[in-house]
């Protein structure tokens, strides 16, 4: 608001709170009061006459005076009863004067006050006025002021937004199209990925369809000598043994609880190189149908202590007698590190041939991906022939039918050995210690295609 517009706004308003105060308070106007000075005379003269009624004016000295004196006193008294109530009147009538110059001279009084306040109510108004048309133009110059500063502020905000809401709309379209191309490239990725699977099943199936077209039931061969297996160190308690470097029968058997999940509801299960009957007699427990085979004939003896169905045979005999696709479950704990390497595989397509379509294949053995078992227990026990990875076995299951294959670590190294557990809170070592010394045991599970 320019200067000149607040110059015509307090002209109109000074107009306004003149000509409303012309119509609700006039102005004093010249009003003179009476004077009662000529009321006060005319009573004097009054008040005089009222002692003179029913007396005779005096008279000079002399007969005819004398005698006039006293025929008019004669009168007087003669008429003193006529008027005696004249001069009472005279006097309440002189009574009422006075009381009606008293009550005038009050009025007067009054009025006087009143002319006062007013005259100085009109010098207030003026005065008043004044101030509020200052008030006014200050209030009109400060909201000038203030509209005027909102107005550059608001301009303000708006350009600090527009700019704000460019930049967020800059960085947000940068930021979709970083996670555009993320997504694609991750479904290119997942595309990829999928394809080999697929390619990787398809290749597999062949195999397997090309496997069991060329295999032919053959009639057993003739009994050969077989190269010399690595046999136990003569002379050791193997099962003291066991106790010792293994685990107690309870140990063990809390640890293979893990596996239950895996054979629920399954009829027909073998457990090769059961051993002591730990999760044999887990499985019985369970309501599982199953069966054990182990070449010790101790071992054999306490399973069947047991009431466990157990035999003496070596495990490669056995499931060759096994018809094939008759089992649907096969669990070996703690074994393949006994065989020599070019058994493994052997035993691997063994167990597929004899497992039903759905049925599962579940081997543990020590991790040699955790440093810790070659310093430990692995070499302590004569019979161990070599660790085996889990990438091989991993291997050796995609190459005989399985799938949905599983690897789980067991046993961490870091709950065993607290010195391991202390590299992992070091934060440099962290990934050196998850990599290096993990399970110490792990279990792969594979499922007949």
């Amino acid at each position: 608001m320019t200067s000149e517009e607040i110059a015509a706004v307090v002209r109109e308003i000074r107009e306004r709170v003149r000509a409303r105060h012309e119509t609700q308070v006039p102005t004093l106007p010249g009003v003179r009061l009476p004077s009662l000075t000529p009321l006060s005379q005319a009573r004097d003269a009054a008040e005089g006459k009222v002692a003179s009624i029913g007396t005779v004016n005096p008279r000079r000295p002399g007969l005819v005076n004398s005698f006039a004196q006293t025929v008019k006193k004669a009168i007087a008294r003669a008429m003193a009863w006529h008027v005696r109530e004249q001069v009472e009147f005279n006097r309440a009538v002189m009574q009422c004067l006075d009381r009606i110059q008293v009550v005038l001279e009050e009025q007067n009084r009054h009025f006087r006050m009143g002319l006062d306040a007013f005259r100085h109510l009109q010098e207030w108004r003026t005065g008043w006025e004044e101030r509020w048309t200052e008030t006014e133009i200050r209030f009109l110059r400060s909201v000038a002021e203030l509209e005027a500063a909102l107005r550059h502020r608001t301009e303000a905000l708006e350009s600090s937004y527009r700019d704000h809401s460019n930049h967020l709309h800059a960085d947000y379209r940068k930021a979709l199209e970083q996670s555009s191309l993320e997504l694609q490239q991750k479904l290119w990725d997942d595309l990829a990925r999928l394809r080999e699977e697929q390619e990787r099943v398809v290749n597999t199936e062949l195999r397997l369809i090309r496997q069991r077209a060329q295999y032919r039931p053959e009639p057993p061969p003739a009994p050969q000598a077989r190269p010399p297996e690595p046999a136990a160190v003569p002379g050791i308690d193997y099962a003291r043994f066991a106790e010792r470097f293994r685990g107690a029968a309870g140990y063990v058997s809390a640890q293979q609880k893990f596996y239950l999940p895996y054979f629920q509801g399954r009829s027909h299960v073998v457990d090769l190189g059961c051993g002591r009957g730990e999760f044999l007699d887990l499985m019985v427990q369970d309501g599982i149908g199953a069966r054990g085979v182990d070449c010790d004939p101790e071992s054999v003896a306490l399973c069947r202590e047991k009431q466990l169905e157990v035999e003496q045979a070596d495990l490669f005999e056995y499931l060759a007698r096994q018809a094939d696709e008759s089992l649907d479950g096969i669990f070996s704990a703690q074994v393949v590190e006994h065989l020599p390497p070019h058994r493994t595989p052997e035993l691997v397509a063994l167990a597929g041939r004899k497992l039903e379509s759905g049925g599962i294949l579940v081997i543990e053995t020590p991790n040699p991906e955790c440093l810790a078992i070659f310093a430990t227990n692995f070499y302590v026990d004569p019979t161990h022939v070599r660790p085996v990875p889990s990438a091989q076995l991993h291997f050796y299951m995609e190459e005989n039918g399985f799938g949905r294959i599983e690897v789980h670590q067991l046993a961490p190294a870091a709950e065993v050995f607290p010195e391991i557990a202390a590299l992992g809170r070091v934060e440099a070592l962290a990934g050196f210690q998850k990599k290096f010394f993990g399970g110490l045991d792990y279990a792969i599970i594979g499922r007949k295609l």
